[in-house]
């Protein structure tokens, strides 16, 4: 409905498999996505650690896997929070909070082996027995997803040839 970027570059074609659209995103697209998740993953990580009293404890310090910290402590306005942006379940049970942090989790897990069903459906066809004729089998390098990209840094050669030189 909108273009992409602002050359007017349009999003990659719902023809194509997920790999497919990845490989033919702009680079900085690819980058702004990796920075904004690494901000999230930072984000976590620098609100859990303080050790303040009502903060939120690190999962690997005792805290709760899955438990995201608030974005009020943030120095800039944020509007919304990521699980309950219109604070419309501040008033449930603890228990059912508890039943939904696992139910979310566990449809995180759920998602991961989807992905990376269909990525090895793509990759080695086959390997999935219920996906099998279903997808085209992908021509890309899916353990290098900055191929092209990083091409034009390394002098022309590709990540792999840089990397059997040094």
């Amino acid at each position: 409905p909108w273009a992409m970027t602002l050359d007017g570059a349009s999003f990659p074609s719902l023809a194509l498999s997920p790999p497919e659209q990845w490989d033919v995103l702009p680079f900085a697209a690819k980058l702004q996505i990796i920075l904004f998740v690494g901000y999230l993953e930072f984000y976590s990580e620098i609100s859990s650690s303080k050790g303040q009293p009502g903060e939120l404890k690190h999962y690997c310090k005792g805290g709760i896997p899955g438990k995201y910290p608030s974005f009020d402590a943030n120095p800039h306005p944020v509007p919304f929070n990521l699980y309950d942006p219109f604070n419309l379940h501040k008033n449930m049970s603890k228990e059912d909070k508890e039943r939904r942090l696992l139910i979310e989790i566990n449809n995180g897990r759920l998602a991961m082996f989807g992905i990376l069903g269909f990525l090895s459906a793509q990759e080695t066809p086959g390997s999935v027995p219920l996906l099998n004729g279903m997808l085209e089998p992908y021509k890309g390098e899916v353990m290098a997803p900055f191929q092209g990209d990083i091409d034009i840094i390394l002098g022309g050669r590709s990540m792999v040839e840089a990397w059997h030189l040094n």
